[in-house]
């Protein structure tokens, strides 16, 4: 059974190179691959350099090879490429949703005031967070230890620990990524109402 046609010369090109690249990037000969594939090497040979037409089971078998799927293989560039922010005025903040990724957005921040003393004012919540320090220092408080997170530092930490984020010496701007579960939990605060992220200061209410 044939995938494609002529009329999908765009596509078949692209899906060749594609094969021929995952194959550099994991640093494997053309034998390697075609053992993996359980293809002869000349006939993934003339398949990467367009001399045979692409048949579905085979494109099955070398997505599985590969270690990625059909869809991957053979998906085509996006328009979407470039996103632009939306813009929260009301926190200063800026938000992108990350495609493919459902319910995991991106934020922009700059703090100006250190982490809370009063562990009563860290949260708690499902989730995971990542955060990458553009300028300035950040602290982030995870339970009873304290982090110090420098520019082009990134920091990774389970939101079910009691954490809060604040600056030391002066404004610092981070990046924070949320996925679908710790944005939820920014959302709710002590009495059920509902913002969209951590205040200025970094206590997530």
């Amino acid at each position: 059974m044939l995938l494609m046609t002529q009329e999908d010369g765009e596509l078949d090109s692209l899906v060749r190179k594609r094969i021929r690249a995952l194959r550099v990037a994991q640093g494997w000969s053309l034998e390697e691959l075609a053992t993996r594939a359980h293809l002869s090497q000349s006939t993934l040979s003339r398949i990467e350099n367009g001399q045979r037409r692409l048949a579905l089971d085979q494109l099955v078998t070398l997505a599985r090879a590969l270690d990625t799927t059909l869809d991957q293989l053979v998906e085509t560039a996006a328009d979407d490429v470039v996103i632009s922010p939306m813009i929260d005025a009301a926190h200063g903040l800026m938000r992108w949703s990350i495609k493919g990724e459902p319910g995991m957005s991106v934020v922009r921040q700059r703090m100006t005031e250190p982490p809370p003393d009063n562990p009563a004012r860290m949260r708690a919540h499902p989730g995971r967070e990542w955060l990458v320090v553009l300028s300035g220092t950040a602290i982030l408080m995870l339970g009873h230890r304290r982090f110090r997170v420098e520019t082009n530092q990134a920091a990774e930490f389970p939101t079910m620990l009691p954490h809060a984020i604040g600056t030391e010496g002066g404004p610092c701007e981070i990046l924070g990524i949320f996925d679908r579960d710790a944005r939820r939990g920014h959302q709710r605060d002590g009495e059920g109402e509902r913002s969209e992220d951590c205040t200025a200061n970094g206590s997530c209410t």
